[in-house]
Order: structure tokens, then C-alpha cells, then sequence
């Protein structure tokens, strides 16, 4: 039996590792929950599964959770609050495995926690992975603690790698969907709105991811991601734009041979194997392969799309700049869910605020914040 914290509970990672529990009763039980501002969700969350520790976004959240709680008779949940909150679930002792789902670097304090906890952790947040990598992956090695990648792409490398050693890959390529606008004049980008950008056309995901996947920054983020999770350079991660989003990635080999993980678009398959690995219990879910009668594969266009290019110079330049890159990107998106700025606003915000980072190389999760905080504000006085 795993106990889980979930961080990120109330997101579509989040719900859909719950969905899981209930799939698995005799595997998994919850042992924390850390969610955001979403009341509602995290109180039915809490009467359903009943954790030991839940954490909010702020005091007076917890306050009116922990009311909520004691008028519908639950007992013995421990609400928390914060950053701390969130980094106390991560390590508490009676979690065997920690789901990081939560959004941005926000969750970056918590996955920390965790690994030096002893937790194996279940990634779905990239965020930390770009802005932190080096720091998460060394301490994971010092403490032999596995990291499992939740996103697709990532899971389905991981998947293929089990077929040889890393002496033998040659090359990761990472398969992108290319998104709502692969296929749009390139003059009619200035046009695009927040509604259009936010109709993907295969997963469902949150907004800010949405934005990326039809910016595919998103792809970038990932290929740094790579890059750290695989101990691999940049100029061994390549990008196919892959619109049936079928083939999630591929791993070739040295000898010439390519391996390649094929399955249903459904997240609850990356995060079963994760939360499994390394077993590989029945999960139910089945692929046709009639959907492979039609494969397409394109090279990414970089005109189209600049902010991939952004990230594989980030990429190569590591540091500071995979930080700012993925600082500065959150800034623009939400300007421009907003209407503050055009659509091509956003890669235009990411270049200026790279071109004024520093080359630093943060040793440590405080210097990485700090970091993060100034990217952030570059970008936001940029955008006034």
C-alpha cells in the first residue's frame, strides 16, 4: 500500500491520481493534499479521502476550511497553510510517494522537501525541473530517490530508456502537437485571441499550459526537462511536430534502433506507471491502433513558433536563463490572458528579459527564488 501526498490536488493532474485511488483501493490511499484557493473542491476532497495533512493557499483559507470541516463532523485533518503548508505535506513521514502537480515554481520548495525527505516523486510540475534541475537531480542521486516523470512526453522517454543504457542513446525527440495554429497564416497572428489560443486540439490541460502548447514554449520547457531528467545536452533533444499526438516520444539508440511509446491521450496512464514503476498493473485503458494508419511528423518552424527557439538557446545556456525564460513566459501568458498584449507579445516579453539575465549559475533553491523574482519583475516593468 502507497500513501500519497498530492500536491496540486484540486488541478486536472490532481484529480485525475484521485481518480486513480479510487481505481486501486488496495494500492493507494491519501495521505496529504496540498491545493490552492479552490475551496470547494478541497473540502469535498477532504470528506472523500480523509488525509492526515491538508494545506491552502493562505491563513484565512485555512481558517474557513478548517470551519467547514468541524460543521460536517470531520476529524483529525490537520490544516495548514502556505509554502510551509505545502512543504509539510511533501515530507510528511507517513507518505510513501509525492505526487508534484502544483503549477509554476510555486511547487519548487515542496518538491525540494520531498526528495530530501527520501520521497520518490511523481513529476508533473516542469517548472521545477527548468528552473532547478541541477540542484533537484543531484540531491535525488545523493539520496537515491527515484524521479518519475508524470508529463507524457518525459514518461514515454522514460518508458523507451528501459530498453538500453545511457551510453547507448543517441538521440531524445520529444513529439508536439504543433497546437491550434501549426497551420495559420502567419499574418493573421497578430489577430489571435486568448479564446482561440486556449482550443487545443488534444489534451485538456489549465490555461497557462494551454498557452504554452500554442506558443510551444511548452515544448522548450520540456526540452530543458530532458535535459535534466535524462543527464542528456540540449543537441541530443530534438522536436517533431506530431499533430495525431499518438506517438508521445521516441529514444534512438545508437545501433540505429528507434523506440518508440504509443498510447491513449489520457494522463491517468503516465501518472499509473509513475505511481507503479516499476510494475505495471492493468490500468484499462486500450489504444486503437487504426489511429496509426496516419503518421505525420515536421520539423518545428521557429519563425512560427520563437519561443521554441528561446528555449534551446536557454537550454544551452542553462543557469539563469532556463529561470528567466520560465519567469518571464508566466508573466507574458497571464498578460496576455488578460488582452494586455498580443499573442506575439509573449516571446517578444521572454527575448528582452533574457537579453538582460545575468550568466549565474544558482547553487541553491533560495538563489533560484531570488532569481525568479527578478526575472519576474523585469518582465512585468517591461510590460508597463
Amino acid at each position: 500500500m502507497k500513501r500519497l501526498a498530492i500536491l496540486g490536488s484540486t488541478g486536472s493532474i490532481g484529480q485525475s491520481t484521485l481518480s486513480i485511488v479510487e481505481q486501486f483501493p488496495e494500492r493507494y490511499q491519501v495521505a496529504a493534499l496540498a491545493a490552492g484557493r479552490n475551496l470547494d473542491e478541497v473540502f469535498a476532497q477532504c470528506v472523500r479521502w480523509r488525509p492526515r495533512v491538508v494545506s491552502v493557499a493562505t491563513e484565512e483559507l485555512a481558517g474557513q476550511l478548517a470551519a467547514r470541516l468541524r460543521q460536517a463532523g470531520v476529524n483529525g485533518i490537520n490544516v495548514v497553510y502556505g509554502t510551509q503548508g505545502t512543504v509539510t505535506c511533501a515530507s510528511l513521514p507517513e507518505a510513501d510517494f509525492v505526487v508534484s502537480a502544483i503549477v509554476g515554481v510555486a511547487g519548487l520548495e515542496a518538491t525540494h522537501a520531498a526528495i530530501l525527505a527520501g520521497k520518490p516523486v511523481g513529476l508533473a510540475n516542469k517548472e521545477c525541473m527548468v528552473a532547478a534541475g541541477e540542484i533537484l537531480t543531484r540531491a535525488a542521486r545523493e539520496r537515491n530517490v527515484p524521479i518519475l516523470p508524470i508529463d507524457s512526453e518525459h514518461n514515454a522517454v522514460h518508458q523507451c530508456l528501459r530498453a538500453g543504457v545511457a551510453a547507448e542513446v543517441k538521440t531524445i525527440w520529444l513529439t508536439a502537437s504543433g497546437g491550434p495554429f501549426r497551420q495559420l497564416p502567419l499574418d493573421q497572428f497578430a489577430a489571435i485571441t486568448p479564446e482561440q489560443a486556449l482550443k487545443h486540439p488534444t489534451w485538456v490541460m489549465g490555461r497557462r499550459i494551454t498557452i504554452d502548447s500554442a506558443t510551444m514554449l511548452n515544448k522548450g520547457l520540456e526540452v530543458i526537462e530532458a535535459c535534466r531528467l535524462f543527464n542528456v545536452q540540449p543537441s541530443q533533444v530534438r522536436v517533431k511536430v506530431h499533430p495525431q499526438s499518438t506517438v508521445h516520444s521516441l529514444v534512438e539508440y545508437v545501433d540505429g534502433s528507434i523506440l518508440a511509446q504509443i498510447s491513449v491521450t489520457d494522463m491517468r496512464l503516465p501518472i499509473l506507471y509513475a505511481l507503479a514503476w516499476p510494475e505495471r498493473p492493468s490500468s484499462g485503458l486500450t489504444f486503437d491502433l487504426a489511429a496509426l494508419r496516419h503518421l505525420d511528423f515536421e520539423e518545428p518552424d521557429f519563425e512560427r513558433f520563437p519561443c521554441l527557439r528561446l528555449a534551446f538557446e536557454a537550454a544551452e545556456k542553462g543557469g539563469a536563463h532556463s529561470i528567466a525564460l520560465n519567469a518571464a513566459d508566466e508573466v507574458a501568458v497571464e498578460a496576455f490572458l488578460e488582452s494586455r498584449i498580443p499573442f506575439m507579445g509573449i516571446p517578444r516579453t521572454i527575448e528582452k528579459v533574457l537579453a538582460s539575465i545575468s550568466e549565474a549559475h544558482p547553487t541553491t533553491i533560495a538563489e533560484v527564488l531570488a532569481t525568479d523574482r527578478e526575472a519576474r519583475q523585469t518582465a512585468r516593468t517591461l510590460l508597463q
